[in-house]
């Protein structure tokens, strides 16, 4: 399994067997709080994050992002 290097505080858990490859979890939330207090701010910390996690490929094993359910 990949997985986000310096970020293993945020990993929540892994995919089940259904999947081709299991996969990391990572609480999108967790993940914020780690890059703010890297010294991000918020912003830095959204845009960060979409970009070079949520957003990056890196094969089957690509980790996730979750985030709390939020009904409107």
């Amino acid at each position: 399994m990949l997985k986000f290097t310096g970020y293993d505080a945020a990993i929540i858990g892994m995919t089940d067997s259904w999947l081709p490859e299991p996969k990391l979890v990572y609480s999108g939330e967790k993940l914020l709080q780690l890059l703010i207090d890297e010294g991000m701010t918020e912003e830095e910390a959204v845009e960060w994050c979409s970009f070079n996690m949520e957003g990056a490929y890196m094969g089957e094993e690509t980790p996730l992002v979750v985030w709390p359910y939020e009904e409107d």
